[in-house]
């Protein structure tokens, strides 16, 4: 009996990898764009391999795996997955960690400093009233004179960090899982969240989205920030508290932000924060570019590879 790939939804241009490895097994290989559970349970039926980029992997999608069938994640997230429900059916997940770690940081490393130097105020400012005088965008710190603070301090951070030390910034960073040899190496400060929230005039996330990170950037988080610091979120939505952060912009406190993710995702229509022009929001795309989506489809290409051939996958994490 033949083996079936399928990719429950995607967001590339095409699933040309997808197919080649289908192609090389002699493999069935449908392509759908699945949105809600029953006809993700529909696309799913029978299949030994699929891709999932935000399709619900719920424990009711999920048991209607074929035993021993392999979910592969399109990324390095895996929000959408229940991992105890793949676990009790058999069903192995893995994801792409490892695809987009310096597409992310440049997106991240881009957003900051366009905040920092005040850049969208500017834009808004001289399309609305034809010019501006520079000192309109009120007190603008110097680079050398700036602690940035990484919230999480792996792969990315790290890339972070690599791209914004030619400024002369000074770094601190929050990572209680991080050796104390990697903050030595990269001459990075290891402090505690407190710590990070006091001295930080700009502030990164590069953390996972868990029940004990749930908005980790919250009021009392954003009280203790310095008046006039930054916020970049390129990493999950439910780290920062919305409406806190509205009000910390509204107030001053925080002058401005970057959220390339937030929770809910898309902003909804009526949040503050859609009237700032010091805050800046991007569609969830610090993932985007195109050297960056062709490792992603062929790295997880490679992994339904391993899973045909019944070979240990790469990046196994049920």
């Amino acid at each position: 009996m033949s083996q079936r790939v399928v990719v429950t939804d995607h967001a590339f241009r095409d699933v040309e990898f997808e197919m080649a490895i289908a192609a090389k097994h002699g493999a069935e290989f449908e392509c759908f764009s699945c949105d809600e559970q029953e006809e993700t349970i529909a696309a799913i039926k029978d299949a030994d391999v699929a891709f999932v980029n935000f399709a619900p992997m719920t424990e009711a999608v999920l048991s209607r795996f074929k035993p021993g069938a392999t979910l592969i994640r399109y990324g390095i997230g895996y929000d959408n997955v229940d991992i105890e429900a793949a676990k009790k059916f058999g069903v192995a997940v893995a994801n792409v960690p490892d695809y987009g770690v310096e597409t992310v940081a440049d997106h991240a490393t881009s957003s900051l400093l366009a905040i920092m130097r005040r850049l969208p105020v500017y834009d808004s400012l001289i399309k609305a009233n034809g010019w501006a005088k520079p000192a309109e965008v009120g007190s603008l710190r110097g680079f050398r004179s700036t602690t940035i603070g990484l919230v999480g301090f792996g792969r990315i951070a790290q890339a972070v960090h690599r791209r914004l030390a030619p400024f002369g910034f000074r770094f601190v960073a929050f990572d209680p899982f991080c050796g104390p040899e990697v903050f030595e190496r990269l001459n990075v400060t290891s402090v505690s969240l407190q710590e990070l929230s006091e001295q930080a005039h700009a502030v990164s996330l590069h953390a996972p989205s868990t029940p004990e990170n749930h908005h980790l950037i919250g009021s009392e988080f954003l009280a203790r920030m310095q008046r006039g610091s930054f916020i970049v979120n390129t990493a999950r939505g439910p780290l920062v508290d919305l409406e806190a952060l509205a009000e910390a912009v509204a107030d001053g406190r925080i002058a401005g932000a970057a959220l390339d993710v937030t929770d809910p995702e898309p902003l909804p229509a009526d949040s503050p924060l859609r009237g700032f022009p010091q805050v800046v929001l991007t569609p969830h795309a610090a993932f985007y570019d195109d050297d960056s989506l062709a490792n992603l489809q062929r790295l997880a290409s490679e992994e339904a590879g391993r899973a045909l051939n019944g070979e240990p996958l790469r990046c196994r994490i049920a």
